[in-house]
């Protein structure tokens, strides 16, 4: 008869994981500076369009989530 209202659940955190994506990349892109072994010096340069990649994402996440808090507050 009575409908019970389920709590509101917690959005999904983007800013944090767009701010984690962000870091990962800059660690991916920044490595080869500070590698001395060539095995991982190469390994790590390999993977630079990864860490493009993530810092990408973590900027588009970010960005989306900044956006809707912001239009969240005009409401």
């Amino acid at each position: 008869m009575f409908s019970r209202r389920t709590p509101a659940r917690r959005a999904p955190r983007m800013y944090e994981r767009g701010i984690l994506c962000i870091l990962i990349g800059a660690a991916v892109l920044l490595a080869p500076y500070f590698l001395t072994s060539p095995t991982w010096l190469n390994m790590i340069a390999g993977a630079s369009v990864v860490g493009w990649f993530a810092v990408v994402l973590g900027v588009a996440l970010t960005a989306v989530d900044l956006f809707n808090r912001a239009k969240g507050r005009k409401d």
